[in-house]
């Protein structure tokens, strides 16, 4: 329930509440138990900046539902501006040392969606080796009946699979590849000392994999972190799996491996340009597309959206939250 005001705002008005700006779209069930304690302001994308101008500085909350660019000069909008909380466990979108130097505390959503999205990885593989959606593609257009059986596919048995990025999603991705009979090992910035043989050089664990699923966080440190090379060390025969940020993935080199056969084939969730997907990836049939969906489960968005609002919520109770990014941490 919301109310349009002057400057292209939005806002529930709860006389001498906190203000509380939301960037992107809340779930019902976010903003009831938001409006119970915040005067909620949901200024369009469009109207955004103006807002800002005139009521900027009454903001002390935000929250972000999406991906948008909340940096310094965004937040230097809000001077009395004292949490951000992320809707999701990737906060690359914030600049996460521009609100520390603003004394404004980050947040997000850790660990409730770590199932799901190795889940995702999971399907991703077995349906980038089995060819499950050039499968049913086969059968709907009546090939099954003109031309017999379809290709026959891999198995993922025996495989090795690295996977970059050995965090709480990547360490789930391990736990559940156990029961496929895959070979598991890992690259990340260090060993974590777990039962997994640990790659300190991402070129040389690509070499031996067989499959490269992608598990890391994104940001300018892991930009392009899979190119040319890492797809050439995984070879003709090798499968990539992105599930993390499609930033993470030289997007043209991909192209060019799978159409030149230097990569043998990828399954995406995620792009560099969401939400648009480079024609030549959707021409190719070496490639299972998904449209970010990873998390997109009814009851894991709404974990999220209960720990966003629990962070928001104790911040303005006692000045602490629930999940603070690790930066903020320090």
């Amino acid at each position: 329930m919301t109310g349009s005001a002057p400057s292209g705002k939005s806002c529930v008005r709860m006389t001498d509440r906190s203000k509380l700006l939301v960037v992107g779209a809340l779930t019902q069930r976010m903003e009831t138990r938001l409006t119970e304690m915040f005067e909620v302001c949901t200024p369009s994308a469009e109207d955004r900046d103006a807002f800002l101008v005139a009521e900027g500085a009454g903001i002390s909350h935000a929250i972000l539902v999406g991906h948008a660019l909340l940096d310094g000069a965004f937040m230097d909008q809000m001077p009395n501006l004292k949490i951000i909380s992320n809707f999701g466990v990737g906060y690359d979108s914030i600049d996460v040392e521009a609100a520390i130097a603003r004394g404004v505390l980050v947040t997000h959503t850790p660990n409730v969606l770590n199932d799901e999205v190795a889940n995702t990885a999971i399907m991703l593989m077995l349906a980038a080796a089995r060819n499950f959606v050039q499968d049913e593609a086969y059968l709907r257009s009546g090939k099954w009946e003109t031309e017999g059986s379809a290709p026959l596919s891999r198995s993922v048995a025996g495989m090795t699979a690295g996977i970059v990025g050995f965090g709480r999603i990547g360490q789930a991705i391990a736990e559940k590849l156990t029961v496929f009979g895959t070979n598991t090992v890992y690259h990340a910035r260090s060993d974590k000392g777990v039962g997994y043989k640990y790659y300190a050089d991402l070129t040389e664990m690509a070499q031996v994999s067989d499959i490269l699923i992608v598990i890391t966080p994104g940001g300018p440190e892991t930009r392009h972190l899979i190119n040319a090379e890492i797809m050439a060390a995984l070879g003709p025969q090798g499968i990539l799996v992105n599930v993390a940020r499609g930033t993470c993935v030289d997007e043209q080199a991909l192209i060019r491996a799978l159409q030149d056969g230097t990569l043998g084939s990828a399954a995406l969730d995620v792009f560099e340009k969401e939400p648009h997907v480079p024609d030549e990836l959707i021409a190719l049939g070496n490639v299972t597309l998904l449209p970010h969906v990873g998390s997109a489960t009814v009851e894991t968005r709404q974990a999220m959206g209960d720990l966003a609002v629990d962070n928001l919520l104790q911040f303005q109770a006692d000045g602490t939250a629930v999940t603070p990014v690790p930066e903020c941490q320090r």
